[in-house]
């Protein structure tokens, strides 16, 4: 399946991106119960499911052979390589959901990203801040999901990551999770009320509403 920048969709890709321990699940999370038409894009992985994680929600979780296959036959809009596992984006999911109307949310690194955008240049992409390096480390330590060993090798990969923010269209700083995610609403909704968008999603009441201004004007 070819990805063409040229294609139209009714809805939007939403490229978020994040260090680990910004915040970035939580703040999606509460922005898709805010918002209608609003869903995740679910990656797949060959990492182990943690506890509590579901096969078809938090992830499709597959093999290394299975990842392998899916690379061979290009079904992956993005991939890479995090921490020793394997993630990727499938293209056919997303531009289903698109074609569907739906705005999708899609959680990938700043390398994902980058392909993503090469890809698909009409993607919104969001950078999401924590308010501050102890911060970020403190909440690594409070999910108590990794060894300390790990949590120092996601501080380095955070201040890797942190180094591309100004790849993105909009930047959130994490600080109060409530603020934060009004500002991450805002920036869904605007998009949705942008000009094209709307010319596309109400084109029978503005045809119909022209129709009969144009009616007016020659009687």
């Amino acid at each position: 399946m070819t990805t063409n920048a040229s294609c139209s969709f009714e809805g939007t890709l939403f490229i978020i991106s994040a260090p680990s321990g910004a915040g970035k699940t939580s703040l999606t999370n509460q922005a898709v119960l805010t918002l209608p038409n609003l869903v995740f894009s679910i990656s797949y992985t060959t990492r182990p499911a943690r506890p509590g994680e579901q096969d078809g929600v938090h992830y499709h979780f597959i093999d290394e052979q299975r990842f392998e296959q899916m690379i061979g036959a290009d079904l992956f809009l993005e991939h890479a390589r995090v921490f020793g596992n394997g993630y990727g984006t499938a293209k056919e999911n997303i531009m289903t959901t698109l074609e569907q109307g739906y705005d999708v949310i899609l959680d990938i690194d700043w390398q994902g990203a980058q392909e993503v955008r090469h890809h698909m240049p009409q993607a919104v992409s969001i950078f999401i801040m924590p308010p501050s390096l102890e911060i970020l480390k403190q909440r690594l330590q409070k999910r108590k999901q990794d060894a300390p060993h790990i949590i120092e090798k996601r501080m380095d990969a955070a201040l890797k990551e942190m180094d591309h923010y100004q790849d993105y269209d909009y930047l959130l700083v994490n600080e109060e999770f409530n603020v934060a995610v009004n500002q991450l609403v805002s920036i869904i909704t605007s998009q949705r009320l942008r000009c094209n968008a709307q010319q596309h999603r109400h084109a029978a009441l503005l045809s119909q509403l022209l129709y009969r201004a144009e009616i007016r004007t020659t009687e």
